[in-house]
Parts: C-alpha cells; structure tokens; sequence
C-alpha cells in the first residue's frame, strides 16, 4: 500500500506552517463554505430547482452542480488570499502547484447525489498535505452543522451544533464478524460489478454493511465510532484527504493509495479501528479486495 497512516506516526512532524494554523484555516473556511452551500441551495431550489443547475462529469450518474462550482471557488479564493503560494488541488478542476510545500485537498461537496436528493449526508472537506503526509483537516456535514477536525499529534475532535468539541476515539473492537463496515460504489458500471461481487463476500462476514455516498464522512464516522471501518476503491485525493487525518489521529489505522492517484487506477483506501485493523486487512485480503479494481 502507498501510504500508511497511523497513532502518533505524524506526532512531533516539523511542518513549514504549525499543524494546528492550517486546521483553524481548514474549519474557518470549511464552515463558511458550507454556509455558502446552504444559501445556494435554498436560493436555486426557491427558483428553478437543482436540475436546471446540475451537469455531468464521468458518468450519466455523476452529477456536478453550480453550488459545488461557487463552493471550490470559495474556497480557493480563501486559500490563495490567505495564503498565495500554497498548491490548491480540487475536484472542480482546480490545479495551483505550491511554492511553499503546503498543498490544499478540497471537496467543495462531497456527496452530490445526497445533495441532489436532499439526503442530510453531504459535506466541505479540506485538507492539507506537507512534508509528504497529510497533516490537517476539516469535514464539515453541510446539513446537520457537524464539524469534524484534526491535525497531525493533535488530536481529532467534532463539534455538533450548540455544543462544545469533543475528542474522538474509535470503537474497541477485535473482530471483523461484529464490525459495522462502511463503504461506496463507483460511478463505473464495470466497477460496481466488481464492488458487488466484493461485497457479497464480504457481508457474510462482518456484523452488517452502511452506505452513506460521501467518503469524507464515512472516514469521520470511524473515527467517532459510529461505524467501525471503512472500505472503498477508486476515490480521489480530494475524497479522502482530510478525513484520513481526522481518522488517524482518533486511533484508526489508515491505508490510502496517495494523492498522486485517481479513480481510474481503482486503487483501495481502507480504514480500521486500530484493534480490527490486522484481522481485517487479512479478511479483505482473503477476498481479493486489497488488489486494485480498474472496471
């Protein structure tokens, strides 16, 4: 695997700007951002509805909106005004190489289809890569007003609406056959086969499976133990980038393929609380799922 993130394997790490400056910056303008979603939304939906204002990308069933447009614009315009040499890498299209060692991974809605459909399960998602690791992050749920966050030996911590933050840990738990297992599906007709045949393999052997349709959350929701691991091939760097870090910094063991590949290498990220983590990595391994799926 191309990239392994672990407890404390980033704890004590020199980045070229604090770990916890870049976090205060990912949840100031992840929350902002998703206000911005908000209003948006409710302003399209109050005219001509979401359809008027949605295309596709990679697929008939791979939509891409103006508010995930108005939302990355955002967003890069906060980071290059904030912090003009940094790199930006987003899923609409932005692409600024860094000159300052700090690249910026960004979603500006994770989970599009929810979004579409009004499902409360859509999120901003911003993280920060230096020094070749991710350091920080920020998952904001647009919906429910749920802001996720870490930063590298930091700690990862959420706030929920009217509350205070509180630390995240993962569930103690050992065996695959009593772990709640999150996971997704491509886009990809050919790959979602494979994902299928996968998961049929899997679900004998695990307590049950959830399906949320945003990556980003779901590596939230391992650290907060509401589910106990996650799986999936062929997502983005944007996808994961800041909650692997919000995941490895609540204990959970992290593989991901890097930032360097894309969907179509249909490369594997999985994610385990850390007492599951081996028997679960051997469980996918006994079923095929470490090999990459490229449809």
């Amino acid at each position: 695997m191309a990239n392994s993130l672990e407890e404390g394997t980033m704890v004590g790490m020199q980045a070229q700007r604090e770990v916890d400056t870049l976090r205060d910056f990912a949840v100031a303008t992840a929350t902002a951002a998703a206000a911005l979603v908000r209003e948006e939304r409710a302003r399209i939906e109050n005219a001509d509805g979401l359809g008027a204002h949605t295309t596709t990308k990679s697929s008939a069933v791979d939509p891409v909106t103006e508010v995930d447009q108005a939302s990355e614009a955002f967003i890069v315009s906060a980071i290059r005004e904030t912090f003009p040499g940094d790199g930006i890498l987003g899923e609409e299209g932005t692409d600024f190489p860094s000159t300052t060692g700090v690249t910026w991974v960004i979603d500006p809605i994770d989970g599009t289809v929810n979004f579409l459909y009004g499902a409360r399960d859509y999120a901003v998602s911003i993280g920060a890569f230096s020094a070749g690791h991710l350091v920080a992050g920020a998952v904001v749920n647009v919906a429910q007003g749920i802001v996720y966050a870490a930063a590298a030996g930091h700690g990862a911590t959420v706030r929920h609406l009217g509350q205070e933050p509180r630390e995240l840990r993962c569930n103690r738990v050992y065996d695959p056959a009593l772990a709640l297992v999150a996971t997704g599906f491509s886009y990809d007709a050919r790959r979602r086969r494979q994902q299928g045949a996968v998961l049929a393999e899997l679900l004998p052997q695990v307590r049950d499976i959830r399906r949320v349709g945003a990556a980003a959350l779901d590596l939230c929701r391992v650290a907060e133990g509401s589910v106990d691991a996650y799986f999936e091939h062929g997502i983005n760097a944007w996808d994961f980038a800041a909650g692997a870090v919000i995941a490895a910094e609540a204990g959970a063991v992290v593989h991901h393929p890097g930032l360097d590949k894309g969907a179509a290498d249909g490369e594997i990220i999985w994610v385990a609380a850390p007492d599951l983590a081996p028997a679960f990595e051997q469980l996918l391994a006994s079923i095929g799922a470490l090999e990459p799926q490229r449809g």
